[in-house]
């Protein structure tokens, strides 16, 4: 047996042994290739700033002096592990792991870096093409001015100005970003060639903004007009439908504010424009679709109260009163056996009182009257299970006097089940109910 934890045991130092040869291995060409990348680096940078400038390659220098940095640490560690004085497996292991963890963010750094002066450096030797397109662009958006001018001065005479303050000076913005666009391509074009690299990208990068705005402006114009023929289309439609809801309406409850609902819809109907008159479907449609909308929930409201009427507060201060009866003897059962009485019980008992305590404030508004109604009811219905199961909490722990009956000195004398007094608390629990359900 010894035999065989002495094989196991050599098993495993093998093991780790191959393990910290691997790691020791991985750190020296960790190193090897971290202080490469470090060197390439370099050589990217100097490019980098001959194109760009110092400003804006300010990132890279900084990562790579933090890396040169921490790569001293890694060739110091490095150093210790091949000295003279003999080290233990634990700390070379160690050693070898932070070695090869500081090369790896060191290259990660790099590369993340380089990645960001790459993407610069290759805007940069792009610009002059940029700088075509951007005068190409803005080149065509000009051409397309006379036709938006002519667009918006043929809806002009059709909408209103309320619907025409969109886009009626949408060829005047379009023109002034088109010219701006042109500028900033001259600026890039200057400041490039005066080796202001950062102000070169800055102007180009204005100017591409200035035509794609301006090309956006020029779209919504075109657009709107499409838009307002749908408007107009669907407010035929919901013309058509308010006329039948108003019809409809006559057949609803008479409430006042149904009354209200279809004297606001006959006057959006009424301040809609006269054909041929320039109007705004936007705004019409948007004033219909409320006024619309709004009859149709006071309708739903006044429906639905017809068919089921608001209860009184005398019904609902009744059934509050039965569900403060049901929760005294609750409270008065859980008080007196606290020792006994289960989490089941107590739950059901606290979330009763904590639904009691806002019934009062719901009772005198017609809007949270039957919420109210509904609440207490719920919190006679908890404080019932809570009784039930405090009962039921009490004959468990009391497992004698169930099979025997209570004795005198518990429930009043002589031999009186504790059933016949859950009998007589519940049957005043069903009367209640059904007391209730009269005043229903």
């Amino acid at each position: 047996m010894a035999g065989f934890w002495g094989k196991r045991k050599r098993e495993q130092e093998a093991a780790q042994a191959a393990q910290d040869a691997d790691l020791a291995r991985r750190a020296e060409q960790a190193l090897v290739a971290a202080d490469e990348r470090i060197r390439t680096a370099g050589d990217e940078l100097a490019f980098a700033e001959a194109e760009l400038g110092a400003s804006l390659t300010k990132d890279l220098r900084a990562a790579l002096d933090s890396v040169t940095t921490h790569l001293g640490e890694a060739f110091q560690l490095h150093q210790l592990n091949h000295d003279e004085i003999p080290d233990t497996d634990e700390e070379l292991r160690t050693r070898n792991a932070r070695i090869v963890q500081l090369c790896e963010w060191a290259e990660d750094l790099l590369d993340e870096k380089t990645a960001i002066i790459a993407e610069a450096v290759l805007t940069v030797r792009n610009a002059p093409q940029v700088r075509e397109k951007v005068r190409a662009d803005a080149e065509l958006l000009t051409g397309r001015l006379p036709q938006t001018r002519e667009i918006i001065e043929r809806l002009s005479a059709r909408y209103a100005d309320s619907a025409m303050h969109q886009i009626s000076s949408s060829a005047n913005e379009a023109e002034q970003l088109i010219t701006f666009a042109r500028h900033g391509a001259d600026v890039a074009e200057r400041r490039r060639a005066a080796k202001q690299t950062e102000e070169a990208n800055l102007a180009l990068e204005t100017a591409t903004e200035a035509v794609r705005r301006a090309a956006a402006i020029l779209d919504a114009v075109e657009d709107f007009e499409i838009e307002a023929l749908r408007a107009e289309s669907t407010l035929a439609e919901v013309v058509a439908d308010s006329r039948g809801d108003i019809i409809a309406a006559r057949n609803a409850p008479k409430t006042p504010a149904v009354t209200d609902a279809v004297a606001a819809l006959e006057a959006a109907l009424a301040a809609l424009a006269p054909a041929g008159a320039r109007n705004d479907p936007f705004g019409e449609l948007t004033r219909l679709r409320t006024a619309n909308a709004a009859l149709d929930d006071v309708i739903a409201k006044a429906q639905y109260r017809l068919e089921n009427p608001l209860p009184s507060i005398a019904q609902v201060q009744h059934s509050l009163d039965d569900a403060d009866r049901q929760l005294g003897v609750a409270r008065g059962l859980i008080s007196g056996h606290r020792g006994w009485i289960g989490a089941d019980a107590r739950t059901r008992f606290a979330e009763a009182e904590r639904l009691r305590i806002d019934i009062p404030t719901m009772i005198p508004a017609e809007e949270t009257r039957e919420h109210a109604l509904a609440a207490s009811r719920r919190v006679a219905q908890l404080a019932a299970e809570a009784l039930q199961l405090a009962q039921r909490d009490i004959d468990s722990a009391r497992p004698q006097q169930q099979q025997q009956g209570w004795g005198g000195d518990n429930w009043g004398g002589g031999r009186r089940g504790g059933g016949d007094v859950m009998g007589g608390i519940m049957g005043g629990l069903v009367i209640g109910s059904i007391l209730d359900g009269i005043f229903d």
